[in-house]
This record gives structure tokens, C-alpha cells and sequence, in this order.
């Protein structure tokens, strides 16, 4: 039984996803304490529940201390089961939080597995739809672990209701580790604006504040079509093509918050990527570390990544994962940012 204690290092809902997944993938039971003790609302929330049910229905685990607001957890995997799975959050949060933490389960399994979820899709402090099927897919795709995701209705906070379907095929035999230090030659930039329920002057005047601030113009700013009954929300992309892999930036616009400084806040985080050499930005870097570590593991061959910045919850996610594998994430300042080697022990 490993114990971890959930308000090490960053102290958020990381630990438990990253716990849960890596215990159905390698079938070794986990006892988590002290469960985001350190935020406004500790203990598990529905949508933190929400990935502990779902990893409970895909393995058929055995678990103790799920419920609202629980600061500790048990969790005895059983067998990986692929199938059709419908996991709901049930509120506004997130859906692609409870879909990254059954994903690296499922893609060991031995069939494919088609996942609808619902909840929110576009939230703040987690990956939005666009950037999990543009820049971390792909990236899973060139590892040897291929899915397909359909974004079926957008949903944002407060309202949720968004839906997303998702096809998983089997990687167990496939996965490859690569080292991933140069984003190669820019391919394009664009952004877009999503605001479905609110004025179309919100898409535009953030269009055009961020294309100032970027010196994007024209088809480079596109304000997204949304559906009917969608929102309300805002949130405000770009996204970077490289010959290597793809950035998705976003910010989030809500009451009281104008739109030339949702477009100010989202040129900085562009500005501030584009002015390093690595090849992935902060919050890529921490959602690659778990699929690489899982194919370094499997193939004892280590792979090296670069990124601009090394957050605490990168950090966080690297401790939670030699926990489960024996792997060691070595870290070092390098031109532009940081260099990561993942390396088998």
C-alpha cells in the first residue's frame, strides 16, 4: 500500500488524478491523507469524486472515503476494463480532469474504449477541450497512443452542461518514449474567442486587443461558433503551431473582468512562451510527464523533454509519480527554460 500525503508540494487535486491513474495502470493500491487540506474547500469536491468513481468503474477497485468532502482515500485497483463509459460531473466542473484521469488506464487496456463526459469543458485552473486535442493528444499519438476526441457542446462555469466524447485505442505494446527539446520552425498562430450568451462585442473587442498586442490580424483572429443553448461563458485562445507540437493558451473572461485585459493576460502568457526556446509551456510540460514516464517504465529506455517554465505542480506530479514507478525525473536550468530527463531506475 503506498501512502501519500495529499498536501505535499502543491497540495491540488493532481496528486489524487495522478494516484488514481497510475494505480490502474500498474495495479498497485494507494492510501491518500490529508486531501487538498490547504485549499478554501478541502477534502474532495464533486468533480475530484467524480474521477475517484470513474476510475473505480474502469478497474473495478475497491474504495473507501468517497465522499463529499473526504480528506482521505483508499484505493485497491482491480483488472482494466475496456468498454463504453458515460462519467457525468454533475456540476460545472471539470469533465477533462476526470477524462486525463482514466485516459493512461484505458490506453492499456486491450480494446478500444469510447468515454462521453459531461460537466464543464472550458474551465479555469484546468485543460480546456481545445488544449487536450491539440497539443496533448497529438503529442500522445507520436508515444504510439492514439484517441479521437469530439467536442459535442461547450460548458462553463456556472452553468456546465458540456459534453465530450472521446474514442481510446490500445497503446500497452505501442509506447515509445521521445525526447522532445526543440519546438521546430512556427507553422502559424491564431486565436479564437468563445462567447456564446453574451453580446458578439466581447468576441470582438478581445480579438482585437490580443491581435494588437500580438500583431495578429485578419483570419488570425476568428471569433468560434457555438451552439445553440451553450453558455454563458468566455474564454479566449491562442494557439501556437510548431512543426513539433502545438500550444494552446486561454484565458477566461467573467463578470467584472474587461475584455482588453482577458486579451492583456493572454498576450502575456503567449509573449512569455514565445521569448523562451523551449519546446513546451508550463502546464504541458506537467501533463506530459505522466504518459512519458508511464512509456520510459515500459520500454527502460529514459527520454529528455524541455520546457519554459518548471512550476510547483509540475514538481508535485513528478514526486506523485516516482511513488508508482520507478522512474526518476532529473531536472537542470537550461538556455530558455528547464530541461527534464526521465530516466528508468
Amino acid at each position: 500500500m503506498i501512502e501519500i500525503d495529499g498536501s505535499a508540494g502543491e497540495g491540488g487535486g493532481q496528486i489524487l488524478r495522478t494516484s488514481l491513474a497510475l494505480s490502474m495502470c500498474t495495479g498497485q493500491s494507494f492510501s491518500l491523507t490529508k486531501i487538498r487540506a490547504g485549499r478554501a474547500k478541502p477534502g474532495l469536491m464533486r468533480q475530484h469524486l467524480t474521477c475517484v468513481n470513474a476510475a473505480k468503474e474502469v478497474c473495478g477497485a475497491e474504495v473507501s472515503g468517497a465522499e463529499l468532502s473526504s480528506q482521505s482515500l483508499t484505493f485497491v485497483p482491480g483488472q482494466v476494463r475496456a468498454g463504453d463509459y458515460h462519467f457525468n460531473v454533475g456540476t460545472a466542473g471539470s469533465c477533462t480532469l476526470v477524462l486525463q484521469t482514466v485516459w493512461p488506464a484505458l490506453l492499456m487496456a486491450h480494446a478500444p474504449s469510447r468515454v462521453k463526459l459531461g460537466g464543464g469543458t472550458h474551465n479555469p485552473m484546468a485543460p480546456p477541450f481545445h488544449f487536450l486535442e491539440r497539443s496533448y493528444a497529438p503529442l500522445l499519438k507520436k508515444l504510439g497512443a492514439n484517441a479521437e476526441l469530439t467536442l459535442r457542446r461547450l460548458g462553463f462555469y456556472p452553468a456546465g452542461g458540456g459534453e465530450i466524447e472521446v474514442t481510446i485505442w490500445p497503446a500497452k505494446d505501442a509506447l515509445q518514449p521521445f525526447d522532445l527539446n526543440d519546438r521546430g520552425a512556427r507553422v502559424e498562430g491564431y486565436a479564437e474567442c468563445f462567447a456564446p450568451a453574451l453580446p458578439r462585442s466581447v468576441a470582438r473587442r478581445e480579438l482585437e486587443q490580443l491581435g494588437t498586442a500580438l500583431g495578429w490580424s485578419g483570419d488570425q483572429l476568428r471569433e468560434a461558433p457555438t451552439r445553440q443553448h451553450e453558455g454563458p461563458g468566455n474564454a479566449l485562445l491562442a494557439t501556437l503551431v510548431y512543426d513539433n507540437l502545438s500550444e494552446v493558451f486561454t484565458e477566461f473572461g467573467e463578470k467584472g473582468v474587461s475584455s482588453e485585459k482577458v486579451a492583456r493576460d493572454l498576450a502575456h502568457e503567449v509573449r512569455a512562451y514565445q521569448m523562451s526556446s523551449a519546446a513546451l509551456g508550463p502546464n504541458l510540460a506537467d501533463q506530459w510527464a505522466l504518459p512519458l514516464a508511464l512509456a520510459v517504465w515500459m520500454r527502460q529506455r529514459e527520454a529528455s523533454f524541455t520546457c519554459a517554465q518548471l512550476t510547483d505542480h509540475a514538481k508535485t506530479n513528478f514526486d506523485v509519480i516516482e511513488r508508482f514507478l520507478p522512474v526518476k525525473f532529473s531536472t537542470a536550468p537550461s538556455e530558455g527554460g528547464w530541461s527534464v530527463i526521465t530516466r528508468p531506475v
